[in-house]
Parts: structure tokens; C-alpha cells; sequence
């Protein structure tokens, strides 16, 4: 785990006899962006608040940087924005980061408007945060968090109620953060297309369990369109793939299934070929689902 900032075993939260997060693990990686999603009440900001020390779970273990001790201290290498950012509605933007400068003792002056410049809230001016969209207050939010030049950024549902140019906003200040400046972030949503185009790990998560964790590239496999196709000869066939279809965008599974990632349009012609080749096809149809689709039936849930 020496290439882990953030690890979670077994994590169990119970208040009374509800328990609403259940033996949930989480491990993330250096220089990630991994998003935890899930439906509301899911149990994702409940496990944001263990990782902040706002409150402790009932078992299990959590350590950063591959160790359980000192955690406060290594707390202090992170930067967390919990449920909605905490914001001085009758400040501006630069007076609401000096006050968090003030608070926790960082020295540096200077550091409030280069945060205001990744942000886009330098040209603000005198305005005071009372007058700002929720996109502004949002991005307010993510800059009193970075101000401290955190290794590891922890937000839950910043995206959530922003219109799609919002998204599309943090978005970029998200990736520009983890390509420029190395930061690690950990970010929760309850939709997953809208992380999809960010995150490069994901963790889902249904009524305080763990339903899976893939990779962005997992994901998009398990989603891509695709043709399905078994015959009586999986060597063969894979051979007339490619010798007499030219496919080369295939992947045998342990199954005996075959998944063409191409001419998604010729099922015909890629029937008829097969069996002239003396192959029996035992299963041939097309499959592939949205990300919000594979996400809605991983937590059994529906569109809203």
C-alpha cells in the first residue's frame, strides 16, 4: 500500500442500531481522482466525515499514507469540503480566504489570489458572496480548501444543483489541479456521468456497502457497445475474425463468448462468414449500456 494516501477497511458507522455504512473499504491511490458514488443516502458523506475526524467509525481501520497512527497529522496534508462549503455570505471572495488563512494559521498572504486565479474568482472584486451563483459559492468552496496547498482534496458532492456549464467548470479545475499539481482527490456524486469524464478510479457504493471498484478503463469496457458472439470453435473463429473480417478490436472471454468492439453495423455480414466457415454460432447479439445505465443497475435503482 505504499502508493496509497487513503485507505478504509472494514469501515462500519452505526448510529443506535442503524448502521449506515457496512464493512466499506476504500483504498486511494496517489495522483487519482477517484470518485465514491452512490445514491442520496448512500452513505457518502458519512464517510467523508471519518476521513475529516468529524466523527469515528464504530470498526474497522483507517489510515493515511499507509499508517493508522497520527492520523490528525496527516490530516493537515489534506483539505476537506464536506456537504456544502462554509461561506461568509457578507464577505467577498478574498476576505472569506483570508479569514480561513487567519484560522489556520497559514502565513502566506499571497497564496489567496493565486486560488482565486485557479478558480476564476480573481475579477470579483468588492463582491460579496451573497451575489454569487451557487457555481461561485462552489468554486469559493474548493478554493478555501486549496489554500493551504493540500496533497489530498476530499469533496463531497460539489457538483451537486450546479447547471451543466458548473459541472463543466469544476470540472476543469479538478483536472488541472491533479495534472499540474499532483493533488490526489477524492470526490462524491449520486450520478455517475457526472464524474465519467473525471475521475480515473470509481467506488460504488449502495446502502452503506461496497457494490464495486474498477478503473475508468474498466468501466468503459463494461459499457462499450459491442457484439457478442459464441460458436462450437472459439479458435477458429477468432481466426475468421480476423483473416476474413479484418476485425481486429476483439476479446475472448474465459466463457467462450467473443466481444467485437467493431463493424458494430455488420452482424449480418459477421453471421454469415462465421458459419460458412464451417463454425456453429450458439449465441450472436448486440449489447452495451449507457454509464448511467450500468451505474442504476449496480445500486438497483431508477431515473428520477
Amino acid at each position: 500500500m505504499g502508493n496509497s494516501v487513503i485507505t478504509m477497511t472494514n469501515i462500519t458507522k452505526r448510529f443506535k442500531k442503524a448502521e449506515v455504512v457496512k464493512n466499506f473499504s476504500l483504498d486511494v491511490k496517489n495522483g487519482s481522482i477517484t470518485g465514491l458514488i452512490g445514491p442520496n443516502g448512500a452513505g457518502k458523506t458519512t464517510i467523508m466525515k471519518i476521513l475529516a475526524g468529524l466523527m469515528f467509525q464504530t470498526s474497522g481501520e483507517l489510515s493515511f499514507y499507509g499508517s493508522r497512527d497520527d492520523l490528525d497529522l496527516n490530516r493537515r496534508r489534506m483539505s476537506f469540503m464536506i456537504e456544502a462549503p462554509i461561506v461568509d455570505y457578507n464577505m467577498t471572495a478574498y476576505e472569506n480566504l483570508n479569514y480561513v488563512r487567519y484560522v489556520r494559521g497559514y502565513p502566506d498572504k499571497k497564496r489567496i489570489d493565486e486560488v482565486l486565479d485557479i478558480v476564476d474568482l480573481k475579477d470579483t472584486g468588492r463582491k460579496k458572496a451573497l451575489k454569487f451563483s451557487l457555481g461561485m459559492r462552489q468554486r469559493l468552496g474548493i478554493a478555501m480548501a486549496l489554500l493551504t496547498k493540500p496533497e489530498v482534496l476530499v469533496l463531497d458532492e460539489p457538483v451537486n444543483g450546479l447547471d451543466p456549464e458548473g459541472i463543466v467548470e469544476v470540472r476543469h479545475i479538478l483536472q488541472k489541479l491533479s495534472e499540474d499539481q499532483g493533488v490526489t482527490i477524492l470526490i462524491s456524486s449520486h450520478l455517475l456521468s457526472e464524474l465519467s469524464e473525471l475521475c480515473t478510479d470509481f467506488s460504488i457504493i449502495n446502502k452503506g456497502q461496497l457494490v464495486e471498484n474498477l478503473s475508468l478503463e474498466e468501466l468503459h469496457n463494461r459499457c462499450r457497445s459491442h457484439i457478442v458472439l459464441r460458436t462450437n470453435n472459439t479458435e477458429k473463429t477468432a481466426a475468421v475474425l480476423e483473416d476474413k473480417l479484418s476485425i481486429g478490436s476483439y476479446k475472448v472471454l474465459q466463457s467462450g463468448d467473443i466481444e467485437i468492439y467493431e463493424q458494430l453495423d455488420a452482424v449480418e455480414r459477421i453471421s454469415k462468414t462465421v458459419t460458412d466457415s464451417g463454425c456453429i454460432i450458439t449465441k450472436l447479439y448486440e449489447s452495451g449500456q449507457s454509464l448511467e445505465d450500468y451505474y442504476l443497475e449496480k445500486v438497483g435503482g431508477s431515473h428520477e
